[in-house]
C-alpha cells in the first residue's frame, strides 16, 4: 500500500483547516510571552473586556478577593474558616458566593458547576444591573463589612476617587441583593447613604464639610484612615453637586451628598460595558406611566419582567439605596454616549 508522507499531510491539514501543527490559537506568541493588560478590563466567564476606566481585579496586586475563604482584615492566624466560624455570629458557609441556577436546565447546571460557563450561556441568564451605596464611604470599608462580617459579596465597587474593583468573575451569583441575585449583576457605590430629612444624629456632617471657599468636600474620617486607602494619591473628592439633595424613596423623605464626578464618570463607563456585553441589560432604569423614575420596590410583575438598571430599593422594599441623589438621566445619557461612539 502506498504511503502518503507525514509531510504532505500536515500541509494539507493546515491549508483546509486553518490550523497550525501545534494548534496554536496565536501562531506570532512566544512560548512564556506575556500577555499585556491596560488596567482597565473586567472579567466576565475568565474573559476579559475594556471598560475604558480603571479597574483592580481581585487577581491583582491592591484588590479584594471574594474568593478567598479566610477573613481579608482579620489577624492572619485567626482569619481561617474555623476560627471564623467561632469569631463572627451568622456565619453558616466560607463561600461568600454561589452558583447561578437561573433557568438552567439539569444539563447546563451540570455543564457550568465546575466553573465553565460559556459566555453566550450567562449572556442568555443576566438582564439587570443593580446599583448599591455602600454607607461604608470607601470600597475598603465595604469589602470588611460585606466578606468579613456580613458573609456576603458583590461583583464590583466602586471607590470615591472611581476606581473600580472586581471581587469575582461574572459568572458567580454575588450575595447582594436576594431576589435579583440569580440574574444579576452589583456594584456597590462608596457613599455614606441617605438619612430622613429630620435625622438629628447628623451623620452626613462627619463625612462632609465646608471649605474655606465655601465648597462642600468629602471628608474620610481619620478612623477609617482617611484617603490613605484610596487609589487615586492626594485625591479630593466634591459631591458632583454642592447642595444637598432631598427626594422620596420609599414613601420617606431622605437627605443625600450627590456621587462624585469620578464616580460618575466610571459608573458610565462600566455601565456601557456591561450593556454591550450582555444585550440583555438595557439602558435605562425602572419608570412609570409617564416615563418617570419609579421611586420605590417595584410589584412582583413588574420586577419578574424588568430587564435594565436598577437600584437596590427596587427589589427590596426595606432598602434605599443608591438614594435621592443618584442622577439616572445623566448616568444613561453618559453611557448611551459611549456606546454610540463605536
Amino acid at each position: 500500500m502506498h504511503r502518503i508522507p507525514v509531510v504532505f499531510v500536515l500541509l494539507v491539514l493546515v491549508a483546509t483547516t486553518g490550523c497550525t501543527p501545534h494548534n496554536s490559537a496565536d501562531s506570532t506568541a512566544k512560548t512564556g510571552e506575556m500577555l499585556k493588560r491596560t488596567g482597565d478590563e473586567i472579567v466576565v466567564c475568565g474573559q476579559m473586556f475594556h471598560t475604558g476606566t480603571r479597574v483592580i481585579t481581585w487577581m491583582d496586586s491592591g484588590g479584594y478577593d471574594a474568593y478567598r475563604v479566610e477573613r481579608r482584615f482579620a489577624a492572619i492566624d485567626q482569619s481561617d474558616w474555623d476560627n471564623t466560624k467561632q469569631s463572627v455570629k451568622g456565619f453558616t458557609t466560607p463561600n461568600r458566593y454561589s452558583q447561578r441556577k437561573v433557568s438552567l436546565t439539569d444539563e447546563q447546571q451540570q455543564q457550568v458547576r465546575g466553573g465553565g460557563w460559556p459566555l453566550s450561556l450567562l449572556q442568555a441568564k443576566v438582564d439587570q444591573f443593580v446599583l448599591h451605596y455602600d454607607v461604608c464611604g470607601t470600597s475598603r470599608q465595604c469589602f470588611n463589612i460585606l466578606h468579613d462580617h456580613r458573609d456576603l459579596s458583590v461583583h464590583f465597587l466602586l471607590d470615591a476617587d472611581g476606581t473600580i474593583y472586581q471581587t469575582l468573575d461574572l459568572k458567580e451569583r454575588a450575595w447582594h441583593a436576594t431576589i435579583a441575585n440569580d440574574r444579576s449583576i452589583g456594584i456597590e457605590i462608596a457613599n455614606i447613604g441617605a438619612y430622613p430629612v429630620n435625622d438629628k444624629t447628623d451623620p452626613l456632617g462627619n463625612w462632609y464639610r465646608k471649605t474655606p471657599d465655601g465648597k462642600i468636600r468629602l471628608m474620610i474620617p481619620a478612623s477609617l484612615g482617611g484617603n490613605k486607602w484610596l487609589h487615586t494619591p492626594d485625591f479630593v473628592g466634591y459631591p458632583d453637586r454642592q447642595e444637598l439633595i432631598v427626594g422620596e424613596i420609599q414613601g420617606t423623605k431622605l437627605k443625600q451628598y450627590d456621587l462624585t464626578p469620578e464616580q460618575y464618570a466610571s459608573l458610565a463607563k462600566l455601565t456601557a460595558t456591561l450593556c454591550t456585553v450582555f444585550p440583555k441589560i438595557k439602558l435605562d432604569y425602572p419608570k412609570d406611566e409617564n416615563g418617570k423614575l419609579i421611586p420605590h420596590v417595584l410589584s412582583e410583575q413588574q420586577f419578574a419582567k424588568y430587564t435594565g438598571v436598577l437600584g437596590h430599593y427596587h427589589i427590596s422594599k426595606g432598602k434605599t439605596d443608591p438614594g435621592p441623589a443618584m442622577q439616572w438621566d445623566r448616568l444613561m445619557g453618559k453611557a448611551r454616549k459611549l456606546m454610540n461612539a463605536k
